[in-house]
């Protein structure tokens, strides 16, 4: 409410007189807002010359002294929650007004002024107003107002930042991998803020890539490509694109994983439902065939004959029924694809139904013969050796005996010695 009052009583003037003039001054001692005063006698409007502060308004100046408002910065990831807090010290009832970066009023005094359900009023206390801000928008950020509202105007800002997680990065591969050469895996991350940091990883080791980032509004777009040599071993390999940035929780990252594809020229092996076979059985002959692009068809041949009419051949497989000798020779299957051919042998030989024979092994001869030769060397080995001991040991047990002869065996063999000699001296005397 507005004081009227006289201006002569306030400065000692003289009383209004009739025909002269009298002065009226009018005081808003509060507002929030510079108030706008209007003046209006008999229904009609005055022009307001002067605008006059008086005591009062130096009486409100004191009353305001030490309130104060402080706010602080706030960094929230889009979409998440932020609270934006605006601190009061010495509030004394003054008007607090809380507004978002386009100078729009969100709440004053604790009450919604724009209609925008994320932005909730969570406290408002003499100590502290608080709101809270969901599913944070980059077009959010900015400095939000919190204003006090005395004969002066106290305000702060608090700086909302957003920042943009990194999504899940896609890798692509520019070219087909082909053995023995090089392939080249790019892993995009769209949109991030702060641009995100792109990690390679291959068998649990990290690669080196070349990055680059481009800014786009607020956000940016990083790339990152690495190239390396593949062979038909890396085929299925997994390759790991990680991407982080400080949007996402402390040890937290986005990663991706791209599986190689990597072509090959293809390789054939022939396996038999059976090792022997005789006259009248059937013989399933698979042939084992891998590539990449795997080959899609398969051809069955017999030398330089062709198949017998019982046969039957469907893809991988070949089927001889009722075997006979005739059938006897070697058969090969045959797969090719873009990037080679491959063949497979293998030597039928059908046996009379009494023949006692072997069963064939699928270990190669010269494995199987290197085998024998190394055991029968470690035998010879241990033979020498034990007969080498047993030699050692005799002659050890002879020196031993030879060495040990006590008197009574030296008198012996001088006695034999002696007698001996007698004997021979006789003979020669007679």
């Amino acid at each position: 409410m507005a004081g009227v009052k006289h201006g002569d009583q306030r400065r000692g003037s003289p009383q209004a007189v009739e025909g002269g003039e009298v002065e009226v001054s009018c005081l808003v001692p509060r507002s929030c807002l510079a108030a706008v005063r209007r003046w209006y006698r008999d229904r009609k409007e005055l022009k307001d010359t002067r605008l006059l502060i008086a005591g009062e308004g130096r009486d409100l100046r004191r009353r305001g002294t030490g309130q104060e408002v402080q706010t602080e910065n706030v960094t929230v990831a889009e979409g998440g929650v932020a609270e934006i807090t605006c601190r009061l010290h010495q509030y004394d009832g003054s008007i607090v007004v809380i507004q978002n970066p386009a100078r729009q009023t969100l709440f004053f005094n604790g009450t919604r002024a724009l209609k925008d359900d994320r932005f909730q009023l969570e406290e408002f206390s003499p100590r502290r107003v608080r709101i809270r801000l969901s599913d944070a928008r980059l077009e959010d950020e900015g400095g939000y107002f919190c204003q006090l509202y005395t004969e002066d105007t106290h305000h702060q800002i608090a700086t909302l930042t957003v920042l943009v997680a990194p999504e899940n990065p896609v890798v692509e591969v520019r070219e087909q991998a082909v053995e023995g050469g090089e392939v080249e895996v790019s892993c995009l991350v769209p949109r991030s803020r702060p641009a995100a940091v792109l990690r390679w990883y291959r068998d649990r080791k990290e690669l080196k890539g070349v990055s680059s980032q481009q800014e786009n509004g607020k956000v940016w777009r990083v790339m990152s490509t690495v190239r390396f040599r593949v062979d038909r071993k890396d085929d299925g390999g997994i390759v790991i694109c990680e991407a982080q940035n400080q949007a996402l929780p402390s040890g937290h990252s986005k990663q991706t994983q791209y599986e190689l594809d990597v072509q090959y020229s293809p390789t054939a092996r022939i396996h038999a439902s059976q090792a022997v076979v005789r006259e009248g059985d059937t013989l399933v002959l698979t042939c084992a065939v891998s590539g990449n692009p795997r080959p899609n068809q398969i051809r069955w041949n017999r030398g330089n004959d062709s198949l017998p009419e019982r046969a039957e051949a469907l893809g991988e497989t070949l089927t001889l029924p009722g075997l006979v000798s005739a059938d006897n020779g070697t058969y090969t299957c045959e797969a090719s694809n873009k990037h080679g051919h491959a063949r497979a042998l293998y030597v039928l030989v059908v046996y009379d139904p009494g023949a006692v024979v072997e069963a064939q092994t699928s270990v190669p001869y010269a494995i199987v013969g290197g085998i024998l030769a190394l055991l029968v060397f470690l035998i010879i080995c241990v033979l020498v050796g034990m007969v080498w001991c047993s030699v050692r040991q005799k002659g050890s047990y002879l020196t031993h005996e030879a060495s040990g002869l006590d008197e009574q065996g030296e008198a012996r063999e001088a006695f034999l010695n002696g007698s001996d000699g007698h004997k021979r001296k006789e003979e020669f005397f007679i």
